[in-house]
């Protein structure tokens, strides 16, 4: 239940622009979506050009950032639904701006280690696992249910402007400030993020203390929830693939764009950001596709084109090649971005209220934990057989995650179920 008052919940004439709190909610991600592109692209850069890592270590240092997901994932979903959403992202983001903001002054020191960045991937990946889920399953008590999929399109796009401005201002950052000195934007991306959730007017209630609560009870109805759903089933399967091969090749991407071609931080931030204008196209194409073809089919034929761009990264060169090969990120993000909108929104829109921390972290449990395990393989893969080679893999592994929704009921499917509907008498 949540205590609901006009102005911040009930939407004017104009849909979730006029939702005050939703505006608040969606300023401050939005502003730290941006500062953690710039660590997405520093973070690797701290361990290739100060620390001089390897291939295998930088590998490493990307499974440490969503290591968490595999490790905590299903706990954590339980732990959520018994606390107050709001506290849990203001607590994370608070957390998170503290451990970036010791890289920078650890280099200033001239004490920063491999090692210190393991720990801060991993603290950041952790907390960032407590605030995904309580963010996912604090949207639907934000506004109705019929506005989730808007809600969703709107924080994609916002993720997505993030995107293309965050890489290129975050290499030119790297290049003047160095990389270490560029997470400290991140780490101030936080803070801001925290001040605008604590803005927010609406106060879910917490849920009550059951007297005979069990965590591990509580996690089963999750993992049930999702295993038990055909529907939700292939959805897990497919998506859990395509994040293991995507992991898999960008635990060697920037070793190839940094070290194999020699290109300067700036030149990559560019890549990235043209790359990531097609996440901005998916937010902004998901809604009509979804209402043109179906939403089952918009889930599975937006995975069949985003798997095969990855073929394009094994074979480029410092030439003409470059640009193809940001054309090529550019389709993939927009297939990848309508998928996850319609994906998303429907299983907010399944669950029942009391099992959205559970259910989302069963998602994210299964999908998110093959990171881990595929960034560690493609470094493997990567020092071996070498970073054209894996990157080759990651392609051909990525270009056949389609077939577990292709092959379930989505297939034919234009109208997705959802929680209202069954719960409506018959």
């Amino acid at each position: 239940m949540t205590s609901r008052t006009a102005d911040p919940t009930r939407p004017r004439r104009g849909g979730l622009w006029h939702h005050l709190d939703f505006r608040r909610l969606w300023i401050g991600e939005t502003v730290s979506q941006f500062g953690t592109m710039i660590s997405q692209l520093a973070l690797p850069l701290v361990a290739i050009l100060s620390l001089h890592a390897s291939t295998f270590a930088v590998g490493l240092l990307t499974a440490c950032e969503t290591a968490a997901f595999l490790v905590i994932g299903l706990p954590a979903g339980a732990w959520v639904d018994r606390m107050r959403l709001r506290g849990v992202l203001i607590a994370q983001d608070l957390i998170r701006a503290a451990a970036l903001g010791s890289i920078p002054l650890a280099h200033r020191l001239g004490v920063l280690t491999i090692g210190q960045l393991y720990a801060v991937a991993v603290l950041v990946g952790t907390c960032t696992v407590f605030f995904d889920i309580a963010y996912q399953s604090f949207l639907p008590q934000l506004v109705d249910r019929d506005l989730l999929v808007e809600g969703n399109a709107k924080l994609q796009a916002s993720e997505s402007v993030s995107q293309i401005a965050g890489p290129s201002v975050g290499g030119v950052l790297v290049q003047v400030l160095t990389a270490p000195y560029a997470m400290l934007l991140d780490a101030v991306s936080f803070l801001w993020s925290a001040a605008w959730v604590a803005a927010v007017r609406a106060r879910p209630v917490k849920p009550a203390r059951l007297p005979d609560r069990n965590l591990r009870r509580e996690i089963g109805q999750g993992v049930r929830f999702v295993l038990g759903n055909r529907l939700l089933r292939s959805i897990a399967l497919c998506t859990g693939s395509a994040n293991l091969f995507n992991a898999m090749g960008a635990a060697v991407f920037t070793v190839l764009l940094a070290r194999n071609l020699g290109l300067p931080a700036g030149w990559i931030g560019a890549i990235s950001s043209t790359s990531a204008i097609g996440g901005l196209l998916g937010s902004l194409l998901a809604r009509r596709f979804a209402a043109r073809v179906g939403q089952g089919p918009a889930i599975w034929l937006s995975a069949l084109v985003s798997g095969p761009c990855g073929f394009v990264a094994p074979f480029v060169r410092r030439d003409w090649s470059l640009a193809l090969l940001a054309i090529a990120g550019l389709v993939m993000w927009t297939g990848i971005v309508v998928y996850n909108i319609t994906q998303v929104s429907f299983r907010q829109g399944l669950c029942p209220p009391s099992l959205q921390g559970r259910m989302n972290a069963t998602m994210r449990f299964l999908v998110w934990g093959t990171m881990p395990l595929g960034a560690v393989l493609g470094g493997l893969l990567g020092s071996t057989i070498g970073v054209r080679p894996t990157l080759f893999v990651a392609a051909v592994g990525g270009s056949l995650t389609f077939l577990p929704v292709l092959l379930s009921p989505l297939r034919r499917m234009r109208d997705l179920p959802s929680y209202a509907d069954a719960a409506m008498p018959n």
